[in-house]
This record gives structure tokens, C-alpha cells and sequence, in this order.
């Protein structure tokens, strides 16, 4: 696509730069490890005028940069990216305290009017994005759970469901009338936050995006070119210095954070400077747990059937990747427009 159609898209997806709001559409690029996220990524939104928000549970961490294979700075300066480099390696970082940033950084993408991607391999991070899902603290009233409790010991639990029937109706469609602990749930957060828990997931807890508001695109290839990549991707890391940087860190105080089972290729490492294992073996090692790494993410995003699936491996270059992306979008804002017209 030349600058002059994607300048046309911008002007038919009713964005400006001069301060008019963006559509209230979300793009999603997911994929597991090494398919090539980050560099369709900042094509795609380098052409839409987007901003990617990073959804990657190691990215957060400052210093540690070649394990977790950050976007390049010139890419990061070519196209903006959030949620990169925002907690230290011993700090607590949860899924919370990600969508509440993240949600954060999609809302100021959007009002400058530009695109948010969000783009990772976390499928926990993205899922708490685009559906917004309650965590077990939010909305709750112990007291009032116990009288909840107490009530459907009493009379039943369909007796609460019919009460949920009139509160929330769409709730208590989704939810049998046998099921006490999640009808006493819904109830529950209707009395506390005034809104219907149905309502909540539609919309997520912090504004969230409708499913017509909302495109998700997966990236794939076939399991021999992505293992390939992964094996490649890890002798680069190597060849960039991944032992020196996991013995800095090592050496700021990190280890309980480069042990941790998600801090993949650092652990190994860990391993091998502790004199536990040979370097080669560390090597292998981070080959084989990051190909099961893919494995996990890709059965974990083909169980989401809203993911539209496009194999790289069909797809001759980055630029005609960013293409066919691009027309999904077009064709998700095409139809936006179709039903508010």
C-alpha cells in the first residue's frame, strides 16, 4: 500500500491528526513467540497512524532487554510503544496492574487520534483487555455474599435466579439456575456497583471494547518455519549478549526474578552462571521450553474464535503481511460504518 492509499484510509476511517477522535475500534495482533508480531506490528501501524500497546509480561521489565527481544529503538522510534520498560525486574508487576495501563494507554492513543494496537503473546494480558473480565476483589460485599449464601441454603438457588432474571436478564440466561456461586456473584456486583455483571463483560470493567468494536488477527506459520525462527532467534540472542545481561542482573539483585517460571532464556542462563549446567546445554534448553512456550500460546489464542488467522509463511515480505492486516481492519471499519450509517 503507497502513502496516497493509506492516506485515504485515514481519511475514510473518520481519523485526523488535527484533534478529531479516532474510532473506537481496537486492533489486536497476537501470535505466539518469534512468528514476527513486532515487525508487522510497526508496519501496520506506521500506515494506519496507530501506536502499539505491548502485550508482553516480560517487556514491562526495564534491563532486561535481549531476553525478552524489545522492539529495536528504531522501531520504537519509527512507531510508539507503551507498556515497555514500566516496572524493575523485582518489582510486582500482575494482570491488574496491566489492563489498568493498558487501558490507560489506549484511551490518550485514542484521543489524540491515532489507533491503539495491542500487540503481545500474552494471552492473560490481552484477555483482560478486550474483555475486561472481573478479578475476584472487584465489586465484592462480604457481608452481603453471606446473607447471599445463607438465603440460597434457605430457599434454593433458583429462587436467586429469578431475582437475577429481573436485574439481569442476560446474566441469568448465561448462568443456570442451579449454579449458586455465580448467580450469588452477580448479584453481588449489581448491589455494590449498581451495574449488571452482564454489562461488565460486554463492555470490560474499565470501558473495554463492544465485539463489533473490536478486530483480533492471529499470526501463524506453519510449526517447522516457526521452530526455525525460534532456534534463530535464540542463537542471536546469544550473539547480542545475553549472558553479560543476565549476569548484570544477577548482579543488581534480580535473581528471584530471572528464576521465576515466566522469565524464559533468562532462567537457563541463570543456570549456566551458577555452574549448574554447560552453556551449549542452556542453549538447547531455551530452544526447546521456548518452542512449548509456542505451543501453549497458540492453543491458548485458537480457542478464541473472534482471532482472524493469517500464515506469514504464505506471505513473501513484512510489507505484504502489513497489507493484508490493513485490509482487515479496513474491511472491520468498512462494516462499523455500514451499521451506524
Amino acid at each position: 500500500m503507497g502513502k496516497k492509499r493509506a492516506r485515504e484510509m485515514t481519511r475514510s476511517s473518520g481519523r485526523s491528526r488535527g484533534g478529531h477522535a479516532a474510532p473506537d475500534l481496537l486492533v489486536v495482533i497476537v501470535g505466539p513467540t518469534a512468528v514476527g508480531k513486532t515487525d508487522v506490528s510497526v508496519e501496520v501501524a506506521a500506515r494506519l497512524g496507530g501506536e502499539v500497546v505491548s502485550a508482553d509480561s516480560m517487556q514491562v521489565y526495564r534491563h532486561m532487554d535481549i531476553g525478552t527481544a524489545k522492539p529495536s529503538p528504531a522501531e520504537r522510534a519509527r512507531v510508539p510503544h507503551h507498556l515497555i520498560d514500566v516496572a524493575d525486574p523485582g518489582e510486582t508487576f500482575n494482570v491488574a496492574r496491566f489492563q489498568e495501563l493498558a487501558q490507560a494507554a489506549m484511551d490518550d492513543i485514542m484521543a489524540r487520534g491515532r489507533f491503539p494496537l495491542l500487540v503481545g503473546g500474552t494471552g492473560l494480558y490481552v484477555k483482560a483487555v478486550v474483555d475486561g473480565f472481573l478479578f475476584p476483589w472487584e465489586g465484592a460485599s462480604p457481608e452481603l455474599r453471606k446473607e447471599l449464601q445463607e438465603e440460597a441454603e434457605r430457599l434454593g438457588a433458583p429462587a436467586l435466579h429469578a431475582r437475577l432474571e429481573e436485574v439481569d436478564p442476560v446474566a441469568a440466561r448465561r448462568i443456570h439456575p442451579n449454579d449458586a456461586r455465580r448467580i450469588i456473584r452477580a448479584l453481588e456486583v449489581y448491589a455494590t456497583t449498581g451495574r449488571p455483571i452482564s454489562e461488565m463483560w460486554r463492555m470490560g470493567r474499565r470501558g473495554g471494547f463492544r465485539i463489533d468494536r473490536l478486530v483480533m488477527i492471529g499470526l501463524v506459520r506453519n510449526r517447522e518455519a516457526l521452530y526455525e525462527r525460534i532456534d534463530r532467534r535464540c542463537d542471536l540472542m546469544m550473539e547480542q549478549g545475553l549472558v553479560d545481561e543476565t549476569r548484570r542482573l544477577l548482579e543488581q539483585g534480580y535473581e528471584r526474578a530471572l528464576t521465576a517460571g515466566q522469565a524464559l532464556g533468562y532462567k537457563e542462563i541463570v543456570e549456566h552462571l551458577q555452574g549448574r549446567c554447560p552453556l551449549d546445554e542452556a542453549v538447547e534448553t531455551i530452544k526447546r521450553n521456548t518452542r512449548r512456550y509456542a505451543k501453549r500460546q497458540l492453543t491458548w489464542f485458537r480457542a478464541d474464535p473472534r482471532i482472524k488467522w493469517v500464515d506469514l509463511g504464505s506471505l513473501a515480505t513484512v510489507s505484504e503481511a502489513a497489507t493484508c492486516l490493513i485490509a482487515l481492519v479496513r474491511g472491520k471499519l468498512a462494516a462499523m460504518q455500514n451499521v451506524e450509517g
